[in-house]
């Protein structure tokens, strides 16, 4: 008996049964014919139950466990290297299919897709490694520090709530970034032990997004619609959630 049917086997009310199976297809992926065999129902009706049940998780889940701290400029606010540094920053990327026609080609490109092509979003986190604003999808091609200038993340930034980024974001204001050495000149000590510290900090970021990534269906290449940026948004933003529920039971080191 596979994973699906034994979970369908269980004495549970209906409900739950669906929302089981949901959360199995976000974690492996498998498609939706397959899943429609295993559990003896018509594609058509699975298709539109993991569209109803991940609509109930992000209009539930996700606004429970996504949002900014209340406190974030509190002193006593977990921060970074300096006292201002709340927050962390940095992009992931879903996987796509190689678009049809040259104009797309170049709009969702992306080097470190293993496709060469992605969809683009943008992670926020806590210094108690809270995931705490997920951005909406972008083509793979557009500049990190673009996403960033069009969200409403930098309304919450000021001198005494800074974000720690990589090198991608210099040059946006409150965005604190490792320093780059000048021209022919090297780093001073106290450049490199700066550097040192933002990025031992951004090392949360970049667990959190390969925790992401575990779940199939963003970790793997992504076979829904590349155009309807609206659902892939949802799916990261559903997944985001449900990586914060399992950190208390699995804390990010750091």
């Amino acid at each position: 008996m596979s994973n699906i049917q034994t979970i369908l086997s269980h004495d549970i009310c209906l409900q739950m049964n669906l929302l089981a199976v949901a959360l199995w297809y976000l974690k492996h992926y498998h498609s939706e014919p397959y899943i429609a065999t295993e559990v003896n129902l018509a594609h058509q009706t699975v298709s539109y139950f993991l569209s109803s049940v991940l609509d109930i998780l992000h209009s539930c889940v996700y606004a429970e466990l996504i949002s900014l701290p209340a406190d974030i400029a509190n002193t006593r606010t977990p921060h970074g290297p300096e006292q201002s540094h709340k927050l962390i920053v940095d992009s992931t990327f879903i996987t796509v299919p190689e678009p049809s026609n040259s104009e797309e080609r170049k709009a969702y490109y992306h080097a470190k897709s293993s496709t060469n092509y992605a969809l683009k979003v943008q992670i926020a986190c806590d210094f108690h490694h809270r995931i705490v604003y997920v951005s909406e999808c972008y083509h793979g091609s557009v500049h990190d520090i673009t996403i960033l200038s069009e969200s409403d993340l930098l309304e919450h930034v000021n001198d005494s709530v800074q974000i720690i980024a990589d090198k991608g974001y210099i040059g946006e204001e409150n965005v604190v970034t490792p320093r780059k050495k000048l021209h022919g000149r090297e780093l001073t000590d106290e450049n490199k032990r700066f550097n040192r510290e933002i990025n031992s900090a951004r090392a949360a970021i970049e667990n959190i997004n390969q925790r992401l990534k575990t779940y199939a269906i963003v970790g793997g290449i992504y076979r829904g619609a590349i155009h309807d940026f609206h659902k892939a948004t949802k799916i990261v933003q559903v997944i985001s959630a449900l990586c914060n529920l399992n950190l208390n039971k699995y804390p990010i080191p750091g």
